[in-house]
């Protein structure tokens, strides 16, 4: 018997970077880390920045897809992440990663109001994720 398999699409502002069968994925959603299986129950929910990590359906490497947020809609066949932006494992570069931390801590620095101190931390938990992504990507 064929293992079950649940479609999956993971789309951004700017293209679409990824779409096809897997058997698992896992994300980082809102209120923690999901495992969908096929068949899930449906479920609509924001996720926060992190990796999507996919089993392709009949074996193959796990797509690593780091994502800064979004919406995840589950259907019982069809998996769809929303992100506001997307980014293949293999696209991650750890050096602008470090820059952008970098620049951003300096904008930390220099911020006066309680908004912009707000946007500069939200700019860096992000990139932390990016971070973790790409270190969780080195050691497969």
């Amino acid at each position: 018997m064929a293992a079950a398999t649940i479609h999956v699409d993971v789309v951004s502002a700017e293209a679409s970077i990824f779409s096809g069968e897997a058997e698992f994925v896992v994300l980082p959603g809102e209120a923690g880390e999901l495992g969908i299986y096929p068949r899930h129950t449906p479920l609509i929910t924001r996720i926060k920045p992190g990796t999507v990590e996919i089993t392709p359906a009949g074996g193959g490497e796990k797509q690593l897809i780091f994502v800064a947020g979004g919406i995840l809609e589950i259907q019982p066949k069809v998996i769809t992440v929303l992100a506001d932006t997307a980014i293949r494992g293999a696209d991650l570069d750890e050096a602008k990663a470090n820059e952008a931390i970098k620049k951003a801590e300096e904008a930390r620095a220099k911020a006066k109001d309680k908004q912009e101190i707000a946007t500069v931390e939200g700019e860096l938990s992000m990139l932390a994720a990016q971070l973790a992504a790409i270190r969780k990507l080195r050691k497969k």
